[in-house]
């Protein structure tokens, strides 16, 4: 493929053109990009299409793609679940490098994302059916039977990789091994919900089994910053986040912003008093 993307595994696709991968897509789907509408993300690039529809392109490492395939296909049996449909996909691994592309065609979504950039610093004003919505869709994944293994951040969602993010940030001093694993998005922040109004879960190439409660934890403590909404989370999804396996979820979401922290960052000092309050409670109950 001739293409200006490095072949090295790690490449930001906001930084690198990648015309002959749309070209590509676009043959094989039979479809033409809106130029004018692309969102760029670190690995992924999305557009509307002609056939009315949203198209999602992404380059993962061959590494970290497994062995299971990529979510967003076997997503679309889920039952219950708020989701965009999916329609098709095309997969393909690079001549001259060790990374794989994935294209997937699927249905537009009725609102924009919630966020489109940095952090939620602001109230988003949602409605009570937004959070019926949201609570059935976790609900209804959570029974879902699965034999993949969630990878939030690319990485197999496992105990010893639970242990690893905790002990970047904090000293385990405390048993920390979690009893309870159910189907998971595994990447749920505010930037892959729609609102305020229409509640829709998107980016699915990431779920399967992981620890009960993740996808509840990463809502809130993305929502730290906007204390309400921290709290309204926390209120909604009481049963998988104020159970001690809920309060060492919590501390996983958290671990990821103070294990580097950056002081221009919103999240820091909330997220330092809630990981105080909670290891002071999962220490007490050690």
């Amino acid at each position: 493929m001739n293409s200006s993307v490095s072949p090295t595994s790690s490449v930001d696709l906001r930084e690198v053109a990648i015309a002959d991968v749309v070209g590509r897509v676009e043959r094989a789907l039979g479809v033409r990009l809106d130029g004018d509408a692309v969102v760029l993300k670190r690995r992924s690039v999305g557009a509307p299409s002609d056939r009315g529809t949203w198209v999602r392109i992404e380059r993962r490492p061959c590494e970290r793609v497994g062995t299971q395939g990529w979510g967003i296909e076997c997503a679309a049996g889920l039952q219950g679940v708020a989701m965009p449909a999916w329609y098709a996909g095309l997969a393909w691994r690079e001549r001259d490098g060790d990374a794989m592309w994935r294209a997937d065609e699927i249905g537009l979504l009725p609102a924009a994302p919630l966020r489109k950039g940095g952090p939620l610093v602001a109230d988003p004003l949602l409605t009570d059916s937004w959070w019926e919505t949201m609570n059935q869709s976790l609900d209804a994944l959570a029974g879902t039977g699965t034999s993949r293994i969630a990878t939030p951040d690319t990485v197999e969602a496992t105990q010893d990789h639970v242990l690893e993010v905790l002990g970047s940030a904090f000293h385990i001093d405390f048993d920390a091994n979690i009893s309870e694993w159910t189907a998971a998005h595994a990447d749920l922040n505010w930037a892959n919900v729609t609102g305020p109004a229409e509640c829709f879960l998107f980016d699915w190439e990431d779920w399967g089994l992981a620890p009960r409660g993740l996808d509840s934890a990463t809502l809130w403590c993305s929502a730290l910053a906007v204390p309400a909404l921290a709290d309204r989370v926390l209120k909604e999804r009481e049963g998988d986040l104020t159970s001690r396996g809920g309060m060492i979820i919590r501390l996983f979401a958290l671990a990821k912003i103070l294990a580097q922290p950056d002081e221009s960052d919103p999240l820091l000092a909330p997220a330092l008093r809630a990981a105080g309050l909670l290891l002071e409670s999962v220490r007490r109950g050690a």
